[in-house]
């Protein structure tokens, strides 16, 4: 039996919510998540849109990265 592990590198991941506050949530659940596979934060790109009715929302992309 031969067991081959591959280490994740990179990893882009998006997020969308209707508050700051939800979206900030959601990624800081992931960051924690993906600490604990040794990736962090390297990068975040956040947008946020208004539709024709006056709702937001509010996306970002967040690029994890290995350190090694």
């Amino acid at each position: 039996m031969n067991l081959q592990l591959d280490l994740l590198k990179d990893k882009i991941e998006f997020f969308e919510a209707h508050t700051i506050k939800e979206l900030e949530k959601r990624i800081n659940e992931q960051i924690v998540h993906n600490q604990a596979i040794l990736l962090h934060v390297h990068s975040v790109s956040h947008q946020m849109h208004v539709n024709e009715e006056g709702k937001r929302l509010y996306s970002a992309v967040v690029h994890f990265k290995a350190n090694f």
